[in-house]
């Protein structure tokens, strides 16, 4: 049992090392050599790299960004980032770091990943940048970046997480043009990167902005529960159900996770009963405890003179 975990953990940080590499890929390998950015974190990195000539290379930036992200979440929010997410945000600088210097990657004159039509390098790095963080998030991790930041707005003000990632994005792929060398149309190239990505995630891993509703048919109802409420700190609602065919009364576990917690959950209904039936459905928006809040603004109250 504990050589198939160690094993199991063995796996998931290769996979996340490879998932690292993708996504320094998608930046060191194409957007970067080609002055391209994006949104996101990254797409900061790579602007600050512009402005300054390349004296700030973005895999530094990305990582003390991070770092102070991290440290003023913790501070605002009591968020308790776990050690994969420490782990993807220090092998993505590293990968970018190696990527950098091998030039044979880069898409650029001369090289195998050449792509003459230049509106295609922003759609292969959307592609690539969303297979590498899918993967990540898949697995438990997470790359920090703006995340961080639509979290810290979508807690204090009414303003849903998909807005607050749209906005943030936005603004970054703005930033270009306050560069000189730069203009409307490579505003445009950050634009196309950041839809192909936002389409591609949904394909890779289901949406990072995503819930999901589960029903568990199982006959170990008990043990998957237990783990639910024990290990996972979610709630869960046992359905009293009939199957029609046996006419045999059932208990049906309806239960409510985020993205991330999806994988290692149905890893856990396997190993449990390999015969459980689930019935998996996306939702958009979960409010209650442990989910976003319903928000209607913030009031102020005024005092009346007396």
């Amino acid at each position: 049992m504990l050589n198939s975990k160690v094993g199991q953990l063995i796996k998931e940080y290769l996979i996340l090392t490879l998932a690292c590499f993708i996504f320094g890929l998608s930046w060191e390998g194409f957007m970067i050599p080609n002055g391209m950015s994006a949104g996101g974190m990254m797409g900061l990195c790579t602007v600050i790299q512009y402005a300054t000539g390349g004296f700030i290379q973005a895999q530094y930036s990305y990582f003390v960004l991070n770092a102070l992200l991290v440290l003023i979440a913790v501070a605002a929010m009591g968020i308790g980032f776990g050690f994969k997410t420490i782990y993807c945000i220090v092998m993505s600088s590293v990968a970018m770091g190696v990527l950098e210097k091998l030039t044979a990657l880069h898409c650029i004159d001369g090289s195998f990943f050449f792509v003459q039509e230049t509106v295609l390098i922003p759609i292969i790095a959307g592609v690539l940048e969303a297979t590498g963080i899918g993967l990540v998030l898949r697995y438990g991790g997470s790359t920090g970046g703006t995340d961080i930041v639509a979290l810290m707005v979508n807690k204090y003000w009414p303003v849903s997480l998909s807005t607050a990632f749209l906005v943030s994005d936005l603004i970054v792929c703005s930033l270009l043009l306050f560069l000189p060398e730069k203009c409307f149309s490579d505003m445009c190239y950050g634009l196309t990167e950041l839809v192909t990505f936002s389409l591609m995630i949904d394909m890779v891993v289901g949406g990072k902005k995503s819930s999901y509703q589960l029903l568990v048919f199982s006959d170990k109802y008990v043990e998957i529960a237990d783990h639910i409420i024990n290990n996972m700190g979610r709630g869960v609602t046992v359905l009293k159900a009939q199957g029609w065919f046996t006419k045999r009364d059932k208990n049906v576990l309806l239960i409510l996770i985020n993205q991330k917690e999806f994988p290692s959950l149905s890893r856990v209904i396997k190993d449990v009963d390999p015969r459980a039936f689930m019935s998996v459905s996306k939702t958009n928006s979960v409010y209650g405890e442990g989910f976003d809040e319903i928000k209607t603004g913030v009031r102020i109250k005024k005092k009346k003179d007396e």
